[in-house]
């Protein structure tokens, strides 16, 4: 069995709820991975500011502008 197979079999030996579980877990993982860039691009924001620049990358700028009108972060 190669690395491809082992790794097809593990997520149908976890199951729908398994394989859900492991989707919000990297989606998480995720979302950390840009606020840490955020952070070292912008040392001086708050956590506040932080999570904002992460939903403007997320949603995009007019998304972003559009929900959150006014609001000043850069990503």
């Amino acid at each position: 069995m190669n690395a491809e197979e082992a790794q097809r079999q593990m997520f149908r030996d976890l199951g729908p709820e398994g394989r859900v579980r492991v989707a919000f877990e990297m989606s998480d993982e995720a979302r950390e991975i840009v606020a840490d860039g955020v952070r070292s691009r912008h040392p001086d924001y708050d956590e506040s500011r932080v999570r904002l620049a992460v939903l403007r990358l997320s949603l995009g700028d007019a998304l972003f502008a559009k929900a959150f009108p006014g609001t000043d972060v850069l990503p």
